[in-house]
């Protein structure tokens, strides 16, 4: 059987016709971004995955506040987080509420009081403490002839280009007809950027830097331009000399410090509380500056420009030419451009905002949404492209986070009564679940820890791998295993009630057996089986009971409810908004025993048809081109990831947008690049470019991905 599965696929690959070789850096470089306007939504990031920095038109972060509302300029990294002081004792517990479901008492983290208690508020505190950081603002200070600071209606003839191979930005712009021009870096390995500078203002002493920290919101949001509260912080110069300086920011809990070096002499004061102005020597006309941030009290060696320019493109060097790449040049449908534009600037955004060691938040490194949290369901997206891509390190990094958080997890099943570990749903900075009314309930999370550890092994296929993550893989299937109720009456295990499925629309007490999460759940059992059986294990007896007698699939009138609690699940239409992640089930996951291909034709059609797409988010359109890719509709799949949806917007520097509040949406580039490598590279048992029209329009070359299982 091996021999016969080894021919078919060397037949298959033989008939493919010959390539040539993918010029990486043209391919790259045809997009790079321009900008000739203070675009606000059209913000420029640098960064090396745990540390990335934002700027406006200026190569800096001059003008926050005009950008607040756009693309922010943010400053942020993995380690900077604060808690406000905690004067009224929380406890976590006070946001446990207990539920009956399925014949037993059960707690969940939510944010609805407790009876009698100030569960409300202490879910509250939770939700807000700890908060990520906006570390600090580094933009100029430019003075007009007539003494007056420049707004941002006085820098004129702007051109800016990010150059995504080298991580450069270039930004040329003039103020009263005087040229400035500007070259921003990020480090590819430390937490800091530089900048260098030529023009006759600095000559004229009209020209220098400012850096400012802003205090946290701890809201929902933090934009990194909050300048209240300057008695709730402290900063200050520790020393300085003529070509730099180290500056201290602290905080409640945060206490952090920033170095800065120059090239030429420079002098730099403390303007305002929380403000500090870098002026330049007269003598030049150029001047070079590099930021470090850094949690070490000590003062560390700043990078020069330089060094630091030299290890942004060595470490973008690296990335492009190393992994997966795909080229649609020479297609004649209008949309291929535009999508090679998308997939490469995606590619470029994942590297310099999340290819660091924890989960990502869903803006990146940019701004805060959700107070800054991870959300674990979320890691599917924003990390599953990686393995298909060839570059399985940067996911790697993240399953050894999952190994410090697992205890976590592990308390979560045991308080609920259930075997096993249960993966936490929004998470702080150390891995604590974090109250939600809606995510404590959700279930889609779970399996994503077998699904990661399964394309890993995919890859390297040894069993180091195999040894690693067995024990979580192990435990991640004991509660999976320990969940589902069982129903003696019918003899079957139901999925709930008490869980809220992807598609966040549907009550949490009343809530059972919801399509997708089924596929998911039988699949993650069996994969789990599977490390066993590679192990030389015997097959566990549990798990194999839940997967012989797990509840079939809703169905009703020839098409999948998007759960069998759901009847109404195309009548309500309440129940037509949010994730059509009943597609999922064909989509994200590969065809298992428990699903006919008919019907879900069926209920593709129908979704497509009927759904209200303006009330969905970005990461929605991928997974239909993926549902549409297994059930052998190219056409639909291009249609899909174009369909004319504002949440389906992609921004002039690559973000893909969503709304007034969530003006960047990582997921949505982490699911195009997931979709598009399984449209071309296929999935297990498919032909290559099973989600590419055969209509003759497209010529799509590609090399280093991965089948997705």
């Amino acid at each position: 059987m091996a021999l016969l599965c080894w021919s078919a696929s060397f037949l298959l690959t033989s008939q493919l016709p010959a390539q040539s070789v993918i010029d990486r850096k043209a391919l790259v470089e045809r997009h790079k971004v321009v900008n000739t306007s203070a675009d606000t939504l059209a913000s420029l990031t640098v960064g090396n995955g745990k540390f990335a920095f934002t700027v406006d038109a200026t190569g800096l972060q001059t003008f926050p506040v005009a950008y607040q509302q756009g693309v922010p300029l943010g400053t942020q990294s993995e380690w900077g987080w604060n808690s406000f002081k905690d004067t009224l004792g929380y406890k976590r517990e006070e946001a446990l509420r207990a539920y009956q479901l399925n014949g037993r008492e059960i707690s969940y983290l939510v944010q609805r009081s407790s009876e009698g208690g100030r569960g409300k508020e202490a879910a509250d505190w939770f939700r807000s403490n700890p908060h990520r950081l906006q570390l600090g603002n580094l933009g100029f200070e430019i003075l007009k002839k007539d003494g007056t600071t420049i707004s941002i209606n006085d820098i004129q003839n702007i051109r800016q280009v990010l150059n995504p191979w080298t991580g450069e930005i270039s930004s040329k712009f003039s103020v009263e007809d005087i040229p400035v021009e500007v070259i921003t870096y990020g480090h590819g390995a430390e937490d800091a950027i530089a900048v260098k500078v030529q023009s006759a203002l600095i000559k004229a002493g009209r020209l220098k830097l400012r850096l400012q920290f802003p205090y946290p919101t701890a809201g929902w949001a933090d934009f990194g331009t909050n300048y209240s509260n300057p008695d709730k912080h402290s900063s200050s110069i520790i020393s300085s000399n003529a070509t730099g300086a180290w500056l201290r920011h602290r905080l409640q809990t945060a206490d952090y410090s920033v170095g800065l070096g120059w090239k030429t002499r420079g002098t730099i004061v403390q303007k305002a509380q929380h403000e500090f102005l870098i002026t330049p020597d007269k003598a030049s006309t150029t001047f070079e500056l590099t930021c470090l941030f850094t949690p070490e009290k000590k003062a560390n060696k700043i990078p020069s420009f330089d060094a630091t320019q030299n290890s942004s493109r060595e470490a973008l060097l690296s990335f492009w030419n190393k992994g997966g790449v795909i080229d649609f040049s020479g297609s004649t449908d209008p949309r291929a451009s535009e999508l090679e534009r998308r997939v490469v600037l995606s590619q470029y955004l994942m590297k310099v905002q999340e290819s660091g060691s924890y989960p990502p938040q869903e803006t990146g490194l940019t701004y805060n949404s959700w107070y800054g949290k991870a959300h674990l369901e979320m890691t599917y997206w924003h990390l599953t492209h990686y393995p298909l891509w060839q570059r399985t390190e940067y996911l790697e990094k993240i399953m050894d986070w999952y190994a410090k958080v697992a205890p976590f997890a592990k308390e979560i099943a045991s308080r609920q009564g259930f075997e096993g570990i249960r993966w936490q749903k929004v998470v702080d900075n150390t891995g604590e679940e974090v109250p939600s009314s809606v995510g404590a309930f959700l279930i889609w999370q779970q399996p994503h820890y077998l699904y990661f550890a399964e394309l890993i092994y995919r890859n390297k296929k040894d069993k180091a791998t195999l040894e690693k993550y067995k024990d979580l893989v192990f435990a991640t299937a004991d509660f999976m295993a320990s969940f589902p109720c069982y129903d003696k009456e019918k003899g079957r295990y139901i999925l709930g009630k008490g869980l809220i499925p992807a598609q966040e629309r549907f009550k949490a007490e009343d809530t059972y057996n919801p399509t997708y999460e089924l596929v998911y759940w039988h699949w993650g059992l069996e994969a789990a089986q599977q490390w066993r059986v590679r192990l030389g294990l015997p097959r566990n007896k549990k798990w194999d009971s839940v997967l012989a007698k797990l509840s079939p699939l809703p169905e009703q009138n020839g098409v999948y409810l998007a759960a069998e609690s759901a009847p109404d699940s195309y009548t309500n239409p309440e129940f037509k908004t949010d994730h059509p992640s009943i597609l999922a089930a064909y989509g994200i996951m590969p065809k298992t025993s428990m699903m006919d291909t008919t019907v879900m034709r069926k209920t593709f059609e129908l979704v497509w048809d009927t759904w209200t797409w303006q009330d969905t988010w970005g990461w929605d359109f991928p997974m239909t081109a993926m549902a549409a890719t297994r059930l052998g509709l190219p056409d639909k799949a291009v249609d899909a990831l174009f369909m004319p949806v504002k949440t389906n917007t992609y921004l002039k520097n690559g973000h893909n947008y969503k709304d007034n509040r969530l003006t960047l949406y990582m997921p949505g580039n982490g699911g195009l690049l997931t979709a598009v490598s399984m449209m071309v590279a296929g999935y297990d048992g498919s032909t290559p470019m099973p989600g590419i029209p055969k209509d003759g329009k497209w010529k799509v070359r590609w090399e280093g991905l991965t089948k997705m299982p």
